[in-house]
């Protein structure tokens, strides 16, 4: 973008928003100053966004990695006032207005927005790092998948097929529980035919949660949860934590131990450690705290949004509030270059929505009452009963889910993948085929000693 000029005809700086993450919060961010007088530089460590709430369908064979990720760059095609850097952020001064990158250079700023998200938090959990599979990253995705199948091929050749695979998923909340769904997806969708030598329960799913599942929904969507997943055959341990996560068993802290072929870990995030470094207001968390506007604090021109910030209205850590967080602070931004000052953030919920397997999910979407503009006429007020929360389950609630996520992605032809995948995976008639997208099983080679000598 040019420099804009001056009545004399001098040019005039164009101000600089550097923001840091390519994820919900820093795409919406971006995107919301498509057409403003400004620079925008989008920084992240991957060249592409991901869209993480559909990473389990990755890992358990239901979507190619590339229908669930977006290429950052294709996003200047329709902004020509973005740049996107792949690089790491290392330092902020906030001082001087400047951030340093890990190649050690410095980009200068006029208003920054941190945005980088936040990675698998383990809790101290002897054993979990090491021995569990989180489900955070596309490359995690990608290993679960390559780790199941690698283990479902060596379970079918194993003489004692009874012994089959067992897989524990530990995390009761959507992500723990669509991951055990698809898992039962997966092993009801054609691997009976495929793999005939693990027949009956030689395919065995175990989530397990230290209290109930899908904690921030109403309790009879929790409990139609339970009952799906359990007519799906996956095994809920309810009501203990986890105490150790060994490579053939996870602990419960009630002295169970579970025998566990692949351990998902699907439970607690947390800033990257990085993020200490900075010399930012960190809550207890390490979360960076921010006022109503979303500004640090304490530091003008500075923002955050999305998971790594820690605001005094205390929103979840999903989708939606990082998305309206970003485009809450571009607006932010314009109004401060108008010489306005900043506005608190209102996160407007639109629910949330879990699936569990073909044709049944659960729902909560918002009342009428919530719309915005009944807010301001005090129509609330007058008519209480239109509070109330829309609970959806079954086909419904499947169906807004499928809306809601395809919706949701970059790009026309990530859309139109994950659309043909889902349906695929779920489809009425297709269901029964095994067309699972099979991850990297190791290829089977002779000893280096029994291969032919080359002439």
């Amino acid at each position: 973008m040019s420099d804009a000029t001056a009545a004399d005809g001098t040019a005039l700086p164009v101000p600089h928003v550097v923001i840091v993450g390519g994820g919900f919060a820093g795409v919406a961010a971006a995107r919301a100053l498509r057409k403003a007088p400004v620079r925008v530089t989008l920084i992240d460590r991957r060249v592409y966004n991901t869209f993480q709430p559909l990473l389990y369908q990755v890992a358990t064979g239901g979507l190619n990695p590339g229908d669930v990720t977006h290429f950052l760059r294709s996003l200047r095609v329709r902004q020509p006032n973005l740049e996107v850097v792949h690089e790491h952020l290392m330092e902020i001064d906030p001082d001087a207005r400047t951030i340093r990158l890990l190649d050690d250079s410095e980009i200068s700023y006029d208003y920054l927005l941190l945005a980088n998200g936040v990675t698998t938090a383990y809790h101290g959990t002897a054993g979990a790092k090491e021995n569990s599979f989180a489900v955070y990253s596309r490359s995690q995705a990608i290993a679960i998948r390559d780790a199941l199948f690698t283990r479902l091929e060596r379970a079918a050749a194993n003489p004692d097929r009874q012994k089959g695979l067992s897989v524990v998923v530990i995390g009761g909340g959507p992500t723990g529980v669509e991951m055990a769904g698809s898992l039962a997806e997966l092993r009801d969708q054609g691997l009976e035919p495929a793999y005939p030598e693990l027949q009956g329960d030689a395919f065995r799913i175990t989530l397990v949660q230290r209290s109930e599942i899908l904690k921030p929904f109403l309790p009879k969507l929790r409990a139609y949860a339970a009952d799906q997943l359990r007519r799906r055959d996956v095994t809920l341990r309810l009501g203990a934590g986890v105490e150790e996560v060994r490579p053939d068993a996870v602990v419960l802290s009630d002295g169970t131990e579970l025998p566990s072929d692949l351990t998902i870990w699907a439970t607690g995030v947390a800033p990257h450690e990085e993020v200490r470094a900075w010399r930012l207001p960190l809550d207890k968390g390490d979360r960076i705290i921010v006022g109503e506007d979303l500004q640090v604090q304490g530091l003008p021109g500075v923002f955050a949004a999305g998971d790594v910030a820690a605001s005094p209205q205390d929103y979840p850590q999903f989708a939606q509030p990082a998305i309206q967080g970003g485009e809450h602070v571009a607006r932010q931004i314009q109004r401060l270059l108008a010489g306005e000052s900043t506005e608190p953030f209102s996160y407007y919920d639109k629910g949330q929505l879990a699936i569990i397997g073909r044709r049944s999910a659960v729902g909560e979407v918002p009342g009428i009452a919530n719309l915005p503009v009944l807010h301001r006429l005090g129509i609330l007020r007058r008519v209480p009963f239109l509070r109330r929360i829309i609970p959806l389950t079954g086909l419904t609630a499947w169906a807004a889910w499928l809306f809601v996520h395809i919706t949701s992605l970059l790009g026309p032809r990530n859309r139109f993948m994950v659309m043909v995948g889902l349906l695929v995976r779920y489809g009425f008639r297709l269901y029964r085929t095994p067309v699972p997208i099979v991850g990297d099983v190791p290829a089977i080679r002779p000893p280096r000693d029994a291969r032919p000598a080359a002439d």
